[in-house]
């Protein structure tokens, strides 16, 4: 379930905005002050961040470029009662994903409030495949990061800084000239040429001469 942090001097405003999102299936905990919804953001998974441009203390705008600058993964929505041009730019400027002008239309601002938790939910997916990419980098045509192929790649290391002869096993299509090129590639033949030999596709005689 998306939970959604609802920040408004206003408590009138706070109470409308949560009733209708709690209907949509959202979670709300609401705030008064954007000082209060800062500080309270690492003890809350929270997904998106509504809040007024222009409040008491701690602006809209500043809550918006502390969360910018801390927690960029969550996206923040302006409301202004000013739909100017000139307020979108600062409020894009100042790190938020989108802005909605008041009055709020309470479908419209649910349909924002989805499309900001899907771009974070989107930005995290891209986030953990890169980190995947970064781990198996420099592996060649080697993928993935699992406890099993952590030990594959520790024994090449270990086997490629040697000159002993090494046999793979396993059944056909498991990679085994793959690792076998991987080895090559980090040995100190590095800068030889790579053989591939399909013994089954040779003649028994041939073999033995």
């Amino acid at each position: 379930m998306t939970t959604v942090f609802v920040v408004d001097d206003e408590r009138e405003m706070v109470e409308l905005i949560a009733l209708g999102l709690k209907r949509r299936g959202f979670t709300i905990v609401p705030f008064g002050a954007g000082a209060d919804a800062l500080a309270a953001i690492p003890s809350h998974d929270v997904d998106v961040i509504i809040t007024d441009l222009n409040m008491k203390g701690m602006t809209g705008l500043e809550l918006c470029q502390h969360v910018a600058a801390d927690r960029p993964d969550i996206p923040v929505l302006m409301l202004t009662a000013f739909g100017s041009f000139e307020t979108a730019v600062g409020a894009i400027r100042a790190g938020a994903y989108d802005f909605v002008t008041k009055p709020v239309e309470i479908e419209a601002l649910a349909i924002a409030v989805r499309r900001a938790a899907e771009h974070r939910s989107l930005r995290g997916e891209v986030k953990r495949l890169r980190e995947v990419v970064a781990q198996t980098r420099g592996r060649g045509d080697l993928i993935g990061s699992s406890t099993a192929m952590q030990q594959v790649y520790g024994l090449i290391d270990q086997v490629s800084a040697t000159d002993a002869t090494v046999l793979i096993t396993g059944e056909s299509g498991t990679g085994k000239e793959v690792v076998a090129r991987e080895i090559h590639q980090r040995s100190r033949r590095a800068g030889g040429g790579f053989v591939a030999l399909n013994c089954a596709a040779v003649p028994e005689p041939l073999l033995e001469s």
